[in-house]
């Protein structure tokens, strides 16, 4: 879901975590997101949609520096193989949804090679 950038991650969480999101992908059990979406509003979009946790993965108070946070490390990766793909190392789409085709060739892509691995 991509929405404007005067909306808070707290309040665009009821618009990424609603119903139609729950039936599509009813195999997921936890929501993780990082301290932007705490708060009663993100926890009411979650409510609302079903039997989902969301779970806030915090930086340690007594961090100092970049530390490596378990749970959003995995989406910094995936965000970075998505980006060895040329056309989507820049943001040179005009429609959210021709990026969204691009991204899902990719994760295609990925999971072909994956698969031929094995």
């Amino acid at each position: 879901m991509v929405h404007p950038a005067d909306i808070q991650d707290r309040d665009g969480a009821a618009l990424v975590l609603n119903k139609r999101v729950r039936r599509r992908f009813p195999f997921i059990e936890a929501v993780f997101a990082d301290a932007g979406y705490q708060g009663p509003k993100a926890a009411k979009a979650v409510a609302r949609t079903g039997p989902w946790r969301l779970e806030i993965i915090k930086r340690s108070d007594g961090a100092k520096g970049f530390v490596v946070q378990a749970k959003r490390w995995v989406v910094e990766r995936t965000l970075a193989w998505i980006s060895r793909n040329r056309r989507l190392a820049r943001d040179f789409e005009a429609l959210a949804r021709t990026a969204t085709a691009f991204i899902y060739l990719a994760m295609i892509k990925i999971m072909i090679r994956r698969l031929k691995q094995t």
